[in-house]
C-alpha cells in the first residue's frame, strides 16, 4: 500500500486540515463522550482489543507540540482520564497508548488495554493480524457504558 506521504499535495491538504475528514465533518465518528479538548470514540467492529478507544483532538493539530501549553495540559488530562476509565472498566493488566497519525494527521491517541492471554500477548498489537473478535455478544455496550460512567464521576 502506497503512503499518502508520496503525494505531497494530498498530504499537505491533510496536514493543513483542508481535506481532513474529521475537520470536514466537524467531528469524528462514533463519539461516546466529549471531554475538555477532545472527543472519545469507540468502535465495536474495528476493535482488536476489548475496551479499545481512540481520543481525538477537537482542534486540528498534527503533533502534540502544535498545541498551546494550556491545550497540551488539557489534552494530557483527557488522556489520563481516559486511561484511568478504560482500566477501571476493563480491569486490564496494562494499557498501551499509541500516537501515530501516519495516515490521518489529525492528532488522535489509541488506547489498547492488554490482558493476560490476549491474542498479542508478549508483543506489539498488529490489528491486521487479529484472529478473534474483540467482544462477546453484548460486551461492547457494557464496557462502553462502564467507561462513560467512570468519566462522569
Amino acid at each position: 500500500m502506497m503512503s499518502k506521504w508520496n503525494n505531497s499535495a494530498e498530504w499537505q491538504a491533510l496536514v493543513e486540515g483542508v481535506s481532513c475528514p474529521i475537520c470536514l465533518r466537524g467531528y469524528p465518528l462514533n463519539i461516546i463522550k466529549e471531554l475538555e479538548v477532545s472527543w472519545l470514540t469507540m468502535f465495536e467492529k474495528q476493535a482488536t482489543m476489548r475496551g479499545y478507544v481512540c481520543l481525538v483532538s477537537k482542534r486540528h493539530v498534527v503533533e502534540l507540540h502544535d498545541f498551546t501549553d494550556a491545550e497540551a495540559q488539557a489534552f494530557m488530562r483527557d488522556m489520563r482520564n481516559v486511561s484511568q476509565a478504560v482500566c477501571a472498566a476493563t480491569t486490564c493488566k496494562k494499557m498501551n497508548i499509541e500516537i501515530h497519525g501516519n495516515t490521518l494527521p489529525h492528532l488522535h491517541v489509541h488506547f489498547f488495554p492488554r490482558y493476560a492471554g490476549d491474542q498479542f500477548e508478549g508483543g506489539a498489537i498488529e490489528p491486521k493480524k487479529a484472529i478473534q473478535p474483540a467482544y462477546k455478544d453484548g460486551e461492547f455496550e457494557q464496557i462502553k457504558q462502564a467507561i462513560i460512567n467512570v468519566l462522569e464521576q
